[in-house]
């Protein structure tokens, strides 16, 4: 895992956070999601670019691990 990022139980009710902050790593995703650019993630969060670029890839090495079915054809009975 990545040093900008933990996991506590006593912080944030053990969700991920950006390390010696209370803040989300789904926040700071959120908040990419929604077009907000670094600079502006940086002033409301109290972050670093380090730290954003950590969040981003903490969310990459959680979708690498998990395991895909495909879906394709489902909804149309193949």
């Amino acid at each position: 895992m990545n040093p900008r990022i933990e996991i506590n139980p006593l912080i944030h009710h053990g969700q991920p956070v950006i390390k010696g902050t209370r803040v989300p790593v789904t926040r700071i995703l959120a908040e990419l999601a929604a077009g907000l650019a670094f600079d502006q993630i940086r002033v409301q969060y109290g972050v670093l670019d380090e730290d954003i670029r950590a969040a981003i890839a903490f969310a990459n090495d959680l979708v690498e691990q998990q395991a895909f079915i495909s879906t394709f054809g489902a909804s149309r009975g193949e």
